[in-house]
């Protein structure tokens, strides 16, 4: 006897699959990442990032304000830092008139609604490249939580709604959330990037900010000794439990489409929001290969993102935010 359960009725016509779809993608769950540098007029397309730029503020207003009226309600912001005001400790950092505190303040003062996130990390302020201050032949980690509990207290001063530490160094939440309480800022969030992996898919990331690791003698041309190896899963819970139980109200893995299993089990424990960074080298991927004709751009773009949802993201941070909301539209 033929089952009586026939599956296929439910796939029989788009406006039937529509119905009991269960993943949907809308405007409200991307954070649209921006690039920002110093000059006037300044739209430059990111080489191995084809259709992506970094603003100078003046256009930097512009976009923000296009965003915001695609539907897309809040943005990553990340700097490209001029080579003369790298050092080792990021002193460029903490200036109350830097690249980032004024970014903060023009994209405020464009669109006052749109959620600005500040990226917290020293790569772009460091001579070395590195996420944190270099010393004794390795990356600090103590020196370098605090002051980038420092750096996210500038930010939140500017006018950020949310502080993300992208660094990975250990106890970082902790003492930020503390130094934000301290100074008044109890509304300031922490995404805090719990799960970033030691990944070779940033490296068209480090191009647009010009923050690739250094050669040095003494410390590897890698980020391995901070960010997490990826042949491991449980260290990714351990890592997110101890960033919610220090004051962290998003957390986030990264990247995005090779560790679907990662985002599967943060958000199985997960208490709090979770965010999942679809990368510059999943971009540039689909990119390049669609660029040859060997795939079909917007489907794989969809499929890709809708299973970056379908995982368990509740925030997917993505370059191809604006490109999927025209086609949702």
């Amino acid at each position: 006897m033929f089952p009586l359960r026939r599956n296929r009725r439910l796939r029989t016509n788009e406006s039937i699959r529509s119905l009991v779809r269960e993943t949907i993608l809308s405007p409200n769950d991307f954070l649209v990442p921006l690039f920002v540098v110093e000059g006037k007029g300044v739209k430059n397309e990111i080489p191995s990032m084809p259709n992506y730029y970094r603003y100078s503020l003046d256009l930097l207003e512009k976009e923000v304000k296009e965003l915001w009226a695609m539907g897309l309600k809040s943005v990553l912001v990340f700097v490209k830092v001029p080579d003369n005001l790298k050092d080792n400790k990021g002193v460029e950092a903490l200036n109350p008139n830097g690249l980032m505190q004024r970014a903060i303040k023009v994209i405020k003062n464009a669109v006052p609604e749109m959620i600005v996130m500040t990226d917290v990390a020293l790569d772009p302020y460091s001579v070395y490249g590195h996420d944190g201050i270099v010393g004794n032949g390795m990356v600090l980690n103590d020196e370098t939580s605090g002051f980038l509990a420092q750096m996210a207290l500038s930010h939140a001063q500017a006018g950020a709604d949310f502080v993300a530490p992208s660094d990975m160094m250990d106890g970082r939440i902790l003492e930020m959330r503390e130094l934000l309480e301290n100074n008044g800022f109890i509304n300031t969030g922490i995404m805090s990037y719990s799960a970033k992996y030691a990944s070779a898919h940033y490296g068209p990331f480090r191009d647009a900010l010009d923050s690739a690791p250094v050669d040095l003698i003494d410390i590897p041309k890698d980020k391995k000794t901070y960010q997490m190896d990826y042949h491991n899963r449980l260290e990714a819970i351990r890592e997110t439990r101890m960033d919610i139980e220090e004051g962290a109200d998003i957390v986030m893995v990264k990247p995005g489409i090779s560790y679907l299993d990662i985002v599967r089990e943060v958000k199985n424990m997960s208490e709090v929001p979770v965010a999942v960074y679809q990368v510059s080298g999943e971009y540039a991927m689909i990119k390049a290969a669609s660029e040859r004709g060997w795939l079909d751009h917007d489907a794989v773009m969809l499929e890709q993102t809708t299973a970056i949802k379908r995982a368990g993201a509740d925030i997917i941070a993505s370059y191809f935010a604006k490109d999927i909301v025209k086609l949702l539209k």
